[in-house]
């Protein structure tokens, strides 16, 4: 199966890009593994014809947005993510009339047509870094209220206007989880994603994306980590650290959409090139601008 997708990908130009919740085996066949911010980049900056993402809707989406003259492919179409539609209707709309000098950030694990009623776009791993940046004094922080929580944190001097939406699997991850493997663990390093409960990052050793925890795990002298995100990651913290040990929370956190991306998927979509994202045009122009301007604020 690796053979034939590595023919097709060179006779048809293909690139795949994989985000580090997709299963071991497709990142294993991926020409590029990384966060959402790291795969924005690439996706524009691809000379590839073919984008085959295996990801979830939200970030073929913003792939298409980026490249709307190349053909992006989703392995699974029903790859989705529940907080990419966890804004209520108008209330965008409401929070412009009510603030003066306010900026609507949207995280990018967000729906295209929030995208496209937004300023600016943000991952986990330059949010801080963009809100900090912005003129704006009041920031409506869509659609992630722990990712905004820890964000305001950070940002003090901004007022930070809560949306209620979360990542159910981050948000399924307790300070009662963790604290029992942290009696189990005592030596162990905890290494968190934004995307949990304020209390679950409190009880941690270290905050950050997907990336940020990686690159912490591969940097440390320690060698045993609790890892708070979804447990794909634990693919490239394994394979970048093979003497170090690495513990989930029990239930493992793991994402049922993520995981609907399979080679036998990407295989099919590479020869049948079915299941194309496109993106109305109208939303396609509103999502650009802030897409854009945060791969240039988050240089």
């Amino acid at each position: 199966m690796k053979n034939q997708i590595e023919q097709l990908k060179r006779a048809k130009n293909a690139v795949i890009l994989a985000h580090y919740y997709a299963p071991a085996e497709v990142q294993e066949i991926a020409d590029y593994v990384g966060d959402s911010f790291y795969l924005a980049k690439l996706a524009k900056q691809s000379d590839a014809n073919i984008i085959v993402f295996c990801g979830v809707a939200f970030m073929g989406e913003s792939a298409k947005i980026l490249n709307p003259d190349k053909k992006v492919l989703m392995p699974n179409h029903a790859a989705d993510c529940p907080m990419a539609h966890m804004v209520a209707d108008g209330i965008i709309e409401e929070m412009r009339s009510r603030y003066d000098d306010l900026a609507v950030v949207c995280y990018i694990n967000s729906a295209a047509e929030l995208k496209s009623k937004s300023d600016v776009c943000v991952t986990s791993s330059n949010a801080v870094k963009i809100v900090k940046s912005l003129p704006n004094k009041n920031i409506f922080f869509i659609p992630d209220k722990n990712l905004g929580s820890f964000i305001a944190k950070q940002v003090p001097e901004k007022n930070i206007i809560l949306n209620e939406g979360c990542c159910p699997i981050h948000a399924k991850i307790t300070a009662d989880q963790l604290l029992t493997e942290k009696n189990n663990h005592p030596g162990a390093l905890v290494l968190t994603h934004p995307e949990c409960d304020k209390k679950v990052i409190e009880l941690s050793d270290f905050a950050g994306s997907t990336s940020e925890i990686i690159d912490f795990a591969k940097a440390s002298a320690c060698k045993e980590f609790i890892i708070c995100t979804e447990v794909g990651v634990d693919y490239k913290l394994v394979t970048d650290n093979p003497d170090k040990l690495f513990y989930y929370t029990n239930p493992h956190p793991c994402c049922a959409d993520m995981k609907l991306n399979t080679p036998e998927a990407v295989l099919s979509v590479l020869e049948k090139e079915d299941k194309e994202i496109t993106v109305d045009s109208g939303i396609r122009e509103g999502a650009l601008r802030p897409l854009e301007r945060m791969l240039e604020l988050g240089k």
